[in-house]
């Protein structure tokens, strides 16, 4: 007689695959990544030279595609879904700047999923990841405003500690080349500190250099005949100079008058 006694193992490593896919689907929802197509991780060409970059590589692989089937003990386990984990950031890095990659990440981008710039003049232009490094464990993860041109770090803990080559150096400045029209006017504006509205001389100082290394490299963008973003502002800040201007001088015949 037959016996219909099963052995618990292919059930216990189906419950430990299903507690993976969990956690990881809550990993790539709470931290910035997108979910990558199964074709694509499926594809062995896009997945070229990752294998020296992984620990482990075949059974994170595998535990990544859904097709872990390894009984192994606890510590073990630990291991490969770390792996696991940089095997999908590192695929993640590629993955982004590909068409379907892009797309993803804009629809992100326009929910503001990954935050808005703190800069108060840059009213609250959506931030987009984006690594200072392609090299895996050398930087964390750093957030781009497009307005401002100026890098910030994310607000929560556990954002903050997530390796940027997981988005590279690269994907911010492709995705607003593949869709250009949401590239947002760049924001010369700066706040500028006055005590009974005069201008603090430090922070005027400061204020003139930043002012000449903007007007530099407008000049350079100019001389190579490129859209430099700038002109629309450019106007709008002559006029508000022309009122203050106007605003000093009522000022001092005013006081000239009391004199």
């Amino acid at each position: 007689m037959v016996s219909q006694h099963r052995s618990p193992r292919p059930v216990v490593v189906g419950l430990l695959e299903e507690a993976w896919r969990c956690r990881q689907r809550r990993f790539v929802v709470r931290h910035y990544f997108c979910e990558i197509d199964e074709e694509y991780l499926t594809d062995r060409f896009n997945l070229t030279g990752l294998n020296t970059e992984v620990q482990y590589y075949q059974y994170a692989l595998d535990l990544v595609t859904d097709v872990f089937d390894f009984d192994c003990d606890d510590d073990m386990r630990e291991q490969i879904e770390k792996s696991a984990r940089h095997l999908y950031g590192l695929v993640h890095a590629r993955y982004i700047v590909t068409t379907r990659g892009l797309a993803k990440m804009l629809e992100k981008f326009k929910k503001s999923d990954f935050g808005k710039c703190p800069r108060v003049m840059c009213e609250s232009q959506p931030l987009l990841p984006m690594g200072t490094s392609d090299v895996p464990n050398s930087s964390p993860v750093k957030l781009y405003c497009a307005r401002c041109e100026d890098l910030y770090n994310p607000k929560s803990s556990r954002h903050a500690v997530i390796d940027g080559a997981y988005f590279g150096t690269s994907f911010h400045n492709i995705l607003f080349q593949v869709y250009p029209a949401m590239l947002p006017p760049k924001s010369q504006r700066r706040y500028e500190p006055r005590v009974f509205g005069f201008k603090v001389h430090s922070a005027a100082a400061l204020s003139r250099w930043q002012t000449e290394q903007k007007d530099q490299m407008k000049d350079r963008l100019k001389t190579l005949k490129m859209d430099t973003g700038f002109e629309e502002e450019d106007e709008e800040l002559e006029d508000d100079e022309d009122d203050d201007d106007m605003e000093v001088q009522e000022g001092v015949e005013g006081t000239a008058v009391q004199l």
